[in-house]
């Protein structure tokens, strides 16, 4: 359905502009050779006056030579980097989609890599001047103004400074607020033609985003404002965010995932500091449905790219939280989004504007997400040291968090030996020995680093307890990048908690003995830890473990407290909670060995209700505890 409604009738436009009406033959006569033409972004390419232009080029074949096409995002049929049109056009794109890659990567078109919030001043600066501009604009109001819709990004700046201007007047374009109006004044030649705009749908493998999309959920806060980029993975993430209040955005691109949330009340922008009650974004691209809740919605504020993506404008809004993906990502931090190795696969984009924006703002986060793999699992994303050729598209300083199927590393003042042991743990289990062995040799980690192939990481085992003394605990699995929280647990505790515990004398916890703890076969043993959480911040406050008896189907059961945190609950909980995993496991039950004066220790065993055998050796009991 196209939106008429308060527009101007095409005849009245006629009327009032006989002289911005051509014949289709004459309308690209204005293009000589050598000029710039540019053709408006993504869902808002002008589709019928690219048809035109390559209609009339190929009757006219000879009209004009060495033409440059620049394009920000191209989704339409890229039919003007045909082979036969090479003497004709030669496309520039600043960001490389689909449709151009094998052309780029053949030396047949050109990428210019820049910040998309850089990019408006190559045009107003002349550094890239534009001879003609192809844009898609609504249908004028009463007063005349034309909205760019969907697509105002760098178009408004094109507009301003292009030679000449031919405007698509589509009545399915919708009138979009924000700093995105023109009036008919302003553009040199109109071409009316009304048809349905593109739609952009893209998927991501269901279990995998899935999960990513729960585990983002767990990071983005009530009131946080959002943005979203380019690709399946991060828009199928935003249903996860049902169920938060307040959401605000502040985005280059709008999809229709952030709509949804928009329809749903989750988004209301009640919380921003920038623009409050208003979802900013510069262009869209999405499904009809979206364009036509656009449609006249003041809800909705489109800004040129210079402003959505100025890092100093991204960092005026608290809380602002940048969710991106990437190509690949290196166990130092770095990313790419841009290459695969020496192929040129999109673009720098505008990524690294919002993470850098996002640093700077008070509360503010990053988040790059990522499946683990590609190709069918053949091929790891995570990976020792950036592909030769890739483009470093995000630095070591700019990730905070990094999110894959297999769970969520915090980079954000991290070491390298930490951040590299971090990426490690969320890689698919089946390069993790490989990652731990490249790293050895790349001194990234200890040369001695063991690790445990056997047992993924239980991720359902991870819970909130709240203990008798109101207590709130986070309970998890160890895993293999703990060894740095566990060490300031260790060395927290007194030589009285530590000789209860070891029954000797304890003095030091070296990595050597350290890492035992967490690179473990989850199958065999378990580690649970307690944990109080500051923010991201975890303090582990006390330490269950378990270690099966294959022949018994037995486990050894032992746990400690820090001694800030004893008799608050702790330990009851810790083995309550390795009761219920040990029972899942099909075990029978648990031995410990206890010191005859470790009465809190003795009293909680009994408590629990276990059958229980005991057995005084020297100055320790034996316990036999039957589920």
């Amino acid at each position: 359905m196209s939106q008429n409604s308060n527009l101007l009738a095409i005849e009245d436009i006629k009327k009032n502009y006989p002289n911005k009406f051509l014949p289709d033959i004459q309308l690209f006569k204005m293009i000589k050779s050598g000029n710039t033409v540019f053709i408006g972004t993504g869902c808002g390419e002008p589709v019928q006056l690219v048809k035109l232009l390559i209609s009339y080029l190929n009757k006219e074949p000879k009209s004009f030579f060495d033409v440059e096409v620049i394009q920000l995002i191209t989704l339409g049929a890229v039919s003007y980097a045909d082979d036969k049109f090479r003497d004709n056009f030669r496309p520039n794109a600043f960001f490389v989609g689909g449709g151009l890659r094998e052309a780029v990567n053949k030396g047949l078109a050109d990428y210019t890599p820049i910040f998309l919030s850089n990019l408006p001043s190559l045009f107003e600066k002349k550094i890239v001047p534009i001879d003609v501009a192809l844009i898609q604009t609504s249908y004028p109001d009463r007063h005349g103004y034309v909205s760019l819709g969907i697509s105002v990004d760098i178009v408004k700046t094109v507009v301003e400074n292009a030679k000449i201007v031919i405007a698509q007047l589509n009545s399915y374009m919708p009138r979009v607020h924000g700093e995105c109006f023109f009036h008919l004044d302003d553009i040199h030649y109109l071409y009316d033609y009304s048809e349905p705009l593109l739609e952009y749908r893209d998927t991501a493998p269901p279990q995998v985003s899935e999960r990513i999309g729960e585990l983002v959920s767990k990071i983005v806060r009530d009131g946080d404002t959002i943005q979203i980029g380019y690709g399946g993975i991060p828009n199928a993430i935003l249903k996860h965010l049902k169920d938060k209040k307040n959401l605000g955005v502040h985005t280059e691109l709008l999809t229709d995932g952030i709509v949804e949330l928009m329809k749903s009340g989750v988004i209301d922008n009640s919380k921003k500091t920038l623009n409050r009650g208003k979802t900013v974004a510069s262009f869209c691209m999405g499904t009809k449905d979206t364009y036509d809740f656009l449609h006249d919605n003041p809800a909705f504020e489109f800004r040129p790219i210079s402003y959505t993506n100025n890092p100093l404008n991204i960092a005026r809004n608290a809380n602002m939280t940048a969710i991106n993906s990437a190509l690949e990502i290196d166990l130092t931090g770095q990313a790419t989004a841009e290459s695969l190795g020496k192929l040129f696969y999109s673009g720098v984009g505008g990524q690294a504007d919002f993470m850098r924006g996002a640093n700077f703002s008070q509360g503010g986060k990053t988040i790059l997400v990522m499946k683990s793999t590609t190709k069918n699992d053949e091929v790891s994303k995570i990976v020792p040291f950036l592909t030769e050729g890739a483009g470093v598209t995000l630095t070591r300083g700019d990730i905070h968090y990094v999110v894959t199927e297999y769970g969520i590393a915090y980079l954000h003042g991290k070491n390298i030996r930490e951040r590299a042991m971090d990426l490690i743990s969320i890689a698919h289990p089946k390069f993790r020995p490989w990652l731990i062995e490249e790293a050895k040799k790349q001194n990234l980690i200890y040369k001695d680093q063991i690790y445990v192939s056997k047992g993924d990481y239980p991720y359902f085992y991870e819970t909130y307890r709240t203990t008798k003394t109101d207590l709130n605990l986070l309970l998890r699995p160890v895993r293999l990048n703990d060894e740095p929280i566990l060490k300031d647990f260790f060395y927290s505790l007194s030589e009285d908690s530590l000789f209860k515990r070891f029954i000797c004398v304890k003095k030091e916890m070296p990595h050597q003995e350290l890492q035992f703890y967490t690179a473990i076969d989850y199958t065999k043993e378990m580690v649970i830890l307690a944990i109080v959480q500051d923010g991201w911040k975890e303090t582990v406050v006390g330490v269950g473990q378990y270690s099966l008896n294959e022949k018994t189907l037995m486990a050894e059961v032992a746990f400690l407290v820090r001694d800030d945190y004893q008799k608050q609950g702790v330990g009851e909980v810790l083995l309550n909670y390795l009761t219920y995993i040990a029972k899942r496991a099909g075990l029978y039950g648990f031995t410990a060995e206890v010191l005859v004066d470790n009465k809190p220790m003795l009293k909680l065993f009994e408590k629990m209700g276990f059958k229980m055998e005991r057995k005084r050796v020297e100055e320790v009991y034996l316990l036999k505890m039957f589920f």
